[in-house]
């Protein structure tokens, strides 16, 4: 009987194999390394990665971080601009120069999501994206360094995109 574990191990090793993980990782470790601050965007369980991400990574690199996670913030944003618009608010009234924008989307095309991308990429900040999916989503380029799991399991997407997000922190 084979179990939904071996889906994830054969599925993970198959990305960890990726010869661009290790260059992707280098990568943002250095845009990591030269940012003031994180921002962390992402909905749903993406939202919840953010959340942890935020805390992880002022807690262990002592980077100050923000997250677009409280409900009150988000319903207020989303009630005044619109859902599609509220990244994009936010990171208006939140970006400083220098921050470093992680964008998080399972499937890439998540429209405020891209909004507050193309928001912080306006402002002049850096990003980091990392999707899944379909290989050719519309966040997959958007960033200055791109991750991408080309599956269509969230549950795959999710926890790899948390693995990398630790890898990273664990290089710092």
């Amino acid at each position: 009987m084979s179990m939904q574990i071996d889906l994830y191990k054969s599925l993970f090793q198959k990305h960890f194999e990726n010869p661009s993980l290790k260059n992707n990782i280098k990568n943002a470790v250095e845009l990591v390394k030269d940012s003031k601050r994180i921002l962390f965007i992402g909905n749903g369980g993406s939202n919840a990665i953010c959340s942890h991400m935020m805390e992880d990574y002022m807690k262990i690199a002592s980077i100050p971080t923000l997250s677009f996670s409280d409900p009150a913030l988000i319903t207020c944003f989303a009630n005044d601009y619109g859902y599609e618009n509220a990244l994009k608010e936010w990171i208006g009234f939140s970006y400083q120069n220098g921050d470093l924008l992680f964008a998080i989307s399972s499937s890439g095309e998540s429209t405020n999501i891209l909004n507050g991308v193309k928001k912080h990429k306006e402002l002049g900040g850096k990003v980091i994206t990392l999707s899944g999916f379909k290989a050719e989503n519309s966040l997959s380029k958007q960033g200055a360094v791109n991750f991408l799991v080309d599956e269509e399991n969230y549950g795959i997407v999710e926890c790899f995109h948390q693995v990398i997000l630790h890898a990273i922190l664990d290089e710092l």
